[in-house]
């Protein structure tokens, strides 16, 4: 087998995540559910975005966040997403450049703007997300490079994108182009209420194309229609080498064939903002997996990571998370 480049290749939303603070009162006359995410149209963003208060602009998307925790633990990244050319997507291919990530996706020069989150974390840390797509949607098979895939110790696909048919083709694409080239192919469920959406095609997917599947208690249960988080898990085990469950303050579960490991959560002193926890996790799962080392440690520092970035405004690591391990 060729050697790699790249130890994790994501494929994911690009959007600049807009961050401010917002009281329950604010989420409840503005009719959104609280710790959901929706999309909205570029009107519906312009005027949340006068609405909201004083916020942070900073590259995000799920699968963004991810593979900048990858590079934050030291490990090559690359990433495949939309932009459109405008002054949004100059800082988000700046931003990953940056950091070491490759990202070499053309963007577009027509149609909609570059795609933005407006994120509204309450006191209670939990997170609310109104998400116009714009340039996003666009991405579809002929923005998947087989080369880059083939360069790529894991594919880690982003649910959220899955709500776009041309993604879909590009997810699956992408998907075989891995397996032929011997890789690993990861997905995220990213949010229950893509999971509901696309419960039949997920599982086709998962069946089919998946050997590394990330979900919370929520997403797993909604995926099998069962209660129960370990049942779930077993599940979904039969079907994919390993299946990793985040389960907030309880830490994490991760399945293989050896079994169930449990790892605890990482001790944090205040949760600030659960942006991007779940992404933060995935990240030291993933670098973990890539340099082979054993499931539990892989938890490990998924659980970390997670609790570096819930330790501050934001969703992107703020510290060398290679020393965060360390000390």
């Amino acid at each position: 087998m060729q050697s790699t480049q790249y130890d994790v290749l994501a494929i994911g939303n690009a959007i600049v995540d807009v961050i401010a603070h917002a009281s329950d009162d604010f989420l409840t006359r503005e009719g959104m559910i609280k710790g959901g995410m929706v999309l909205i149209d570029e009107s519906s963003a312009e005027r949340l975005y006068d609405a909201m208060g004083p916020g942070v602009e900073v590259s995000g998307g799920s699968g963004g966040n991810t593979i900048a925790g990858v590079a934050a633990f030291g490990g090559t990244g690359a990433f495949i997403g939309k932009v459109r050319d405008d002054t949004l997507g100059n800082i988000y291919r700046h931003d990953l450049g940056s950091i070491g990530v490759h990202f070499s996706t053309p963007a577009t020069a027509s149609g909609a703007a570059t795609a933005r989150c407006l994120v509204l974390v309450t006191p209670d840390a939990e997170r609310t997300m109104n998400t116009y797509l714009g340039a996003c949607t666009s991405l579809d098979e002929n923005d998947i490079d087989p080369a880059l895939v083939a360069s790529a110790a894991i594919t880690y696909l982003e649910g959220y994108l899955f709500d776009q048919p041309p993604a879909k083709a590009a997810f699956r694409k992408a998907a075989s182009l891995a397996r032929a080239a011997g890789r690993k192919v990861a997905l995220t469920m990213s949010d229950s209420f893509c999971v509901h959406r696309h419960r039949e095609e997920f599982l086709a997917l998962i069946e089919g194309h998946i050997d590394i599947l990330f979900a919370n208690e929520d997403e797993i249960r909604a995926l099998y229609g069962v209660e129960d988080t370990i049942e779930a898990a077993k599940i979904a085990a039969q079907h994919v080498e390993i299946v990793t469950v985040t389960r907030g303050a309880a830490g994490a579960l991760l399945v293989d064939a050896s079994g169930i490991t449990e790892v605890p959560a990482s001790e944090v002193s205040a949760v600030v903002d659960t942006t991007g926890a779940g992404d933060l996790y995935a990240a030291g799962v993933l670098y973990g997996l890539s340099r082979g080392l054993p499931l539990a440690e892989c938890g490990r520092l998924g659980c970390a990571a997670a609790s570096e970035v819930i330790g501050h405004f934001g969703a992107r690591p703020q510290s060398d998370l290679k020393a965060f391990i360390a000390a």
